[in-house]
């Protein structure tokens, strides 16, 4: 038995509950209503959009298309990656879609064709929405790896130089601030692995539990997300710091003005 079906009445009736953080936002003045629901709107045509999609998609079930929807989803990735640390589009577009793709083929590959053993890998069934559940999950963790990383080089440009001036090779004067961006980013992902299980009931989780699945399927398939979203999460930020670096730095070693907007 599939999940239970959502009338477009009912789905416009849960807008409703807009009103509370509206009244909040208004009541101090926080100056986020217009941004509330503009993100609201953004949010609702987008996923109409991709939902009409990938009815086809998955309809279709051709892996050059499949191939090609998880392509313009890795770019949109790195866009909003990039934007929202507020780096150079010029200088890091290209390390950070490599890294997601690098990323993405390594773990997809493993957990859909070693682990799942799929006849066909790219069965948009499997495929799309197992990519998409860990791009969304890696994208904030670039974000806050990046920022470290570059904004602590920034802010601490005497104690790189002065590893640099006593001899260190550029590789060895970053591997602190290098340490520092993965030990905070990935720390997140530990505590949320941590608790998961006790706090929430994740989204893949539930969205099986819907559509009919028993509760311990749907467990094991959790156990199997969360792995490959923590290890995709560090795969990705460590290629991304180290093929960043080969652009956000001069051939003195000096970090680039451009690199951060």
């Amino acid at each position: 038995m599939g999940a239970q079906d959502i009338s477009w009445i009912n789905l416009i009736s849960g807008y409703l509950l807009l009103i509370i953080p509206i009244l909040i936002f208004t009541y101090y003045k926080t100056g986020l209503i217009k941004d509330t629901l503009w993100a609201v709107g953004r949010m609702t045509i987008q996923l109409l959009m991709v939902g009409t999609y990938l009815e086809f998609i998955f309809t279709l079930n051709s892996w050059v298309i499949n191939l090609v929807w998880v392509i313009i989803m890795i770019a949109v990735t790195a866009f909003t990656v990039i934007d929202r640390a507020q780096l150079s589009r010029k200088l890091f577009l290209l390390p950070v879609f490599a890294s997601v793709l690098i990323s993405l083929s390594v773990v997809d590959l493993y957990l859909l064709g070693i682990v799942l053993k799929l006849d066909f890998i790219f069965d948009a069934r499997y495929f799309i929405p197992i990519t998409g559940m860990l791009i969304g999950n890696t994208l904030a963790d670039m974000v806050v790896s990046l920022n470290n990383f570059y904004k602590g080089i920034s802010k601490q440009q005497t104690t790189y130089r002065f590893a640099l001036a006593n001899g260190a090779s550029r590789t060895e004067a970053l591997a602190l601030f290098m340490r520092e961006a993965i030990r905070v980013t990935m720390n997140r992902s530990i505590a949320t692995i941590a608790v998961m299980g006790l706090v929430s009931l994740p989204g893949m989780m539930t969205g099986q539990i819907l559509g009919g699945s028993s509760p311990s399927v749907a467990i094991k398939y959790q156990i199997l997300i969360m792995l490959t979203i923590f290890v995709s999460s560090l795969i990705t930020n460590v290629l991304t710091l180290l093929f960043s670096c080969r652009k956000a730095f001069d051939s003195m070693g000096n970090l680039r003005k451009e690199v951060i907007r």
